[in-house]
């Protein structure tokens, strides 16, 4: 008897999000194809499907984890790759108001600095090694196939790399697109609704250069991230180092403060943060490369928990459901801990007697409550400032408070600081605030 839940599955783009869902999905199904619109380079190279290539990236611990739970070895095969282990909570200096720098502490665990093509070529090697994935690139995705009556998604329609017409059959079809465009208007063609949003106006707009480490480079630090002030005060920056010994250094404001994008003009934006360390550490480096530029107008959560009667074989992933502000660096993580709980769920799953019945509401479900830590690690910060646009939460300036006051705390106390960390992380919940031991500290805090 076979041990497979379905015969094909189809996932939709080659991103973070498209290639793990991929891996979750080989253990269930016979085949999964994955349909990649760009040519993939074979070396670490940036490419047209994703715009914001050229920034910072980073893998928070927690999305670290969860790849590595799908890729057995895929920590060390990363380094091995050029990517740069930091100490969480030592190796990057936090400057942030009132502290310059954070203080530095050892917790214990790791996380990695890399180019986002490094780290996406790393997780397509270990794909292309499962023998039941099939990889196709050059494929545009024209619709999703349903059935008559309209209550499931049965395949999908595309154009190959040669220009001809395809269309597949699948039992379940994963949109890792990006803007989940395949997802919605199926659900327009099904006359269902389209899911219920979340928006925050963040207009942010950053720019990113790389530089090679300086024979003098600071040692008590491998990375800086400036934190900027309060009001209308937007500029931040945050600095990694990448494979190859170089470092990439963003820039960023918000609400029209634009970074621009020929060097003089970028050096002069960074000597205008609130700290200066960044800027001393590059003025006299040697940049590589051109200036890249980016715009992000806002974050975006589409509570696909909150429909009822979706329709079977079909699930978003990733930037698809949830687009974060890529400031605090938790897009790639957040898809893998998606793909993983999505494996988690069809393991559980696969003794049913139809384990794709009702398998949306509980995938729904489990994303919502990954997404709500990093939303909220997001959505408030982003809140501070006045010109963000957005439904801004009844009790924010109570959040907002407590959220100073447990910066006061953590700065005093180790073992609050690693709490903190660990949920920037994403290696526990934000729920994990609401402990009445903390809360009776915090609150002391807050009275002084």
């Amino acid at each position: 008897m076979s041990s497979f839940i379905g015969r094909h599955a189809v996932v939709i783009g080659a991103g973070i999000g498209g290639l793990t869902a991929a891996r979750a999905l080989a253990d269930h199904f016979e085949r999964v194809l994955v349909l990649e619109r760009d040519v993939l380079p074979a070396e670490p190279l940036d490419r047209h499907g994703v715009p914001q290539g050229r920034h910072v990236h980073a893998l928070l611990a927690g999305g670290q984890r969860a790849l590595e739970e799908l890729f057995p070895g895929f920590e060390d095969g990363l380094a091995r790759a050029g990517a740069v282990r930091f100490r969480v909570g030592l190796d990057v200096r936090v400057e942030r108001p009132g502290f310059d720098p954070f203080p530095q502490r050892d917790f214990g665990f790791d996380a990695h600095a890399m180019s986002r093509p490094l780290v996406e070529l790393t997780v397509r090697q270990r794909v292309r090694a499962w023998a039941s994935i099939d990889l196709r690139q050059g494929c545009r995705v024209q619709a999703l196939v349903h059935r008559a009556d309209g209550a499931a998604v049965t395949g999908v329609r595309y154009t190959d790399a040669e220009g001809r017409a395809e269309s597949v059959d699948a039992d379940l079809v994963f949109d890792a697109s990006g803007r989940g465009t395949p997802t919605l208007e199926a659900l327009a063609a099904l006359g269902r609704v389209p899911p219920a949003e979340t928006t925050i106006g963040v207009d942010l707009a950053y720019a990113s250069g790389v530089f090679a480490i300086p024979d003098d480079a600071p040692s008590d630090w491998k990375g800086v991230f400036c934190i900027p002030g309060a009001g209308r005060a937007s500029r931040g920056a945050l600095m990694l180092p990448l494979e190859g010994h170089r470092w990439i250094v963003t820039v960023g404001g918000r609400h029209g403060d634009i970074p621009p994008g020929d060097e003089a003009g970028f050096m002069e934006y960074a000597k205008g943060l609130r700290a200066p360390t960044i800027y001393n550490a590059i003025q006299h480096a040697k940049r590589i490369g051109e200036i890249a530029r980016f715009r992000f107008p806002e974050s975006v959560f589409r509570h696909y928990e909150r429909l009822e009667n979706f329709p079977r074989g079909v699930l978003p992933i990733g930037d698809a459901i949830c687009r974060f502000n890529p400031v605090y660096g938790q897009g790639m993580s957040v898809a893998a801990q998606e793909a993983r709980a999505l494996g988690r769920l069809l393991a559980a799953r696969a003794r049913e007697r139809d384990p794709l019945a009702g398998l949306a509401p509980q995938y729904f479900a489990e994303v919502a409550r990954l997404v709500d830590t990093p939303w909220a690690a997001s959505a408030i910060p982003d809140f501070v400032h006045p010109d963000t646009r957005g439904e801004r939460p009844a009790d924010l300036e109570q959040t907002l408070k407590f959220g100073v006051a447990l910066g006061k705390l953590a700065a005093r106390d180790p073992t609050v600081h690693r709490l903190t960390s660990e949920v920037q992380h994403l290696l526990k919940p934000r729920s994990v605030y609401q402990d009445p031991a903390l809360v009776q500290r915090v609150l002391a805090v807050m009275a002084n």
